[in-house]
């Protein structure tokens, strides 16, 4: 129940003319993202441009309340979930307006809460699309949460993570301050303060325009799938054809994560995917041919038992797409890949930012992604040690029904992602429900708590983030789960900590995000 005194901090907040949300069903939704739920929330505010994000800042701020930014709530690591109670969720997903593209400088200024889908839509009318466009879960993840968290996959092959894209940003500070921090068209002029506010999971400050480069849109698409006997094959494929710089994305599964996937794809959806990529490139037949592969494959194309890689090329004309995927599938096969049908590839670039169904398991499990960034040099051992881990503890996973699987990504100039997934028995939150397919969520067995599988889940996720940093890796989405700090230099440490003081001298953006 509300306080008299909590109905006067959330009434100075109204008084701005933003929106501002008590209900108790829904500051318990937003006290939710993917993984787990944070400390209760004393508001939920959802401003409608920049001028209502600062003002209510300051409203919040002068009254020494926290507040937490929030964009499409895709985030697994704690972005948005603080642990100290009565802060105020900024809500940005109503500040969702494509500004400007600007086709003579090559650049598009975007609003926080607009959608990396919705971006692509708008940007392929044009012929054009930003570098990094977008993650998996771009049909509700945002720009801006994109730009605090960094994220990969949509381009990552050859431009890198979401921030390589930014150009600019207009940010709003604790003291509600609106901070330009670049020209706009380029990026840096001087000490790049864009990159400050870049990768900071909100702890510096809230993201209000967004300002990308553009390029042009690919005419041509090449797609190539490999099977491997083993994960040290397959990541040394991976790092030959990231160095060579032919790919614009290249991704790989175990065993676990290509059974999962083999359980819970639908070849009716997969060939409509198709279809539709083909008509948009106005070829009817090929519509027809492209889906007629896809259900004479059938599940049976990829080898569960083994290990998977998958290719995409693409450039202004077809040959040097296919010059490019020749040059990869080189690669895949000298470090002992067999080509199988490239499906996979051809169906998730039909449908980049498909369904969210994904974030539960098969069966309805829960699911969280612990990730590590590193170079190749290292991702061998890094995934012995995974291997190894997840050994050691087989018996009791067993027991308790958990499961992995484990994906593996190339990151331009940067190295690979290894991306180890949990699957436990358990009940889902009121995120999931709103979020996966009515139709799916109804497939799916409802499942009770288990308190016991949850448990084990948070001791083996702190085991993977400490095995991680022990390894050297390096975190996207760092938020309030990996060990940013302790990775370190004491020096850029206590500059870091000085930054934060300078910016938020009371400590009510975002607390502990970033560890700070």
């Amino acid at each position: 129940m509300a306080t008299k005194a909590n109905m006067s901090a959330t009434d100075h907040i109204a008084k701005t003319g933003v929106t501002v949300l008590t209900e108790s069903a829904i500051l318990d939704f937003y006290a939710h993202d993917i993984y787990e739920r944070g400390a209760d929330l004393l508001a939920v505010v959802r401003p409608q441009n920049k001028q209502e994000l600062a003002a209510a800042v300051a409203a919040a701020t002068e009254q020494n309340i926290a507040v937490i930014p929030r964009g499409g709530g895709m985030s697994y690591t704690g972005g948005y979930t603080s642990r100290q109670p009565d802060a105020v969720l900024f809500d940005l997903a109503g500040m969702d307006r494509i500004l400007e593209i600007n086709e003579i400088d090559m650049t598009v200024t975007v609003e926080a809460g607009c959608t990396w889908a919705n971006l692509f839509e708008a940007l392929q009318a044009k012929g054009l699309r930003t570098p990094f466009w977008g993650t998996l879960s771009g049909l509700k993840a945002s720009i801006g949460g994109g730009m605090s968290q960094n994220g990969v996959f949509w381009g990552s092959g050859r431009y890198g993570t979401a921030v390589q894209s930014c150009l600019a940003m207009e940010v709003v500070l604790a003291d509600g301050t609106i901070l330009d921090t670049g020209a706009g068209f380029t990026r840096p002029y001087g000490p790049d303060l864009t990159g400050l506010f870049l990768a900071d999971t909100g702890a510096l400050g809230m993201k209000a325009t967004i300002t990308l480069r553009l390029i042009p849109e690919a005419q041509a698409h090449g797609y190539a799938s490999f099977s491997f006997e083993s994960y040290q094959d397959t990541l040394a494929a991976l790092g030959a054809i990231e160095r060579s710089g032919v790919s614009t994305e290249c991704f790989g599964f175990d065993p676990g994560l290509n059974a999962i996937r083999m359980k819970r794809d639908s070849l009716t959806s997969d060939a409509k995917a198709l279809g539709k990529m083909m008509k948009k490139q106005g070829s009817v037949w090929g519509a027809i041919k492209e889906g007629a592969k896809v259900v004479a494959a059938g599940r049976d194309f990829m080898d569960e038992a083994k290990y998977s890689l998958h290719i995409l090329t693409e450039a202004r004309l077809q040959a040097a797409a296919d010059d490019d995927l020749a040059r990869a599938r080189k690669m895949a096969l000298a470090h002992g890949g067999a080509e199988t049908e490239n499906t996979i590839p051809k169906i998730i670039r039909a449908n980049p930012f498909g369904p969210l169904n994904s974030m539960l398991g098969p069966e309805g499990q829960r699911w969280a992604p612990i990730h590590g960034l590193l170079p190749h040099s290292k991702a061998v051992a890094c995934f012995d040690a995974i291997k190894a881990l997840f050994a050691s503890h087989a018996e009791e996973m067993d027991r308790l029904g958990i499961f992995t699987g484990t994906l593996v990504s190339a990151v331009s100039g940067s190295g690979a992602i290894i991306e180890p997934c949990l699957y436990w028995p358990d009940a889902s939150n009121p995120l999931h429900r709103d979020t996966v397919e009515d139709a799916h969520l109804a497939k799916l067995p409802t499942l009770e708590a288990n308190a016991e599988a949850w448990q084990f889940a948070q001791r083996m996720k702190q085991a993977l983030v400490d095995l991680f940093y022990e390894q050297g890796a390096i975190h996207l989405q760092i938020g309030r789960t990996y060990r940013y700090r302790d990775s370190l230099d004491p020096a850029a440490d206590a500059l870091l900590v000085d930054l934060k003081k300078s910016l938020d001298p009371r400590g009510l953006m975002n607390p502990g995000s970033l560890g700070l």
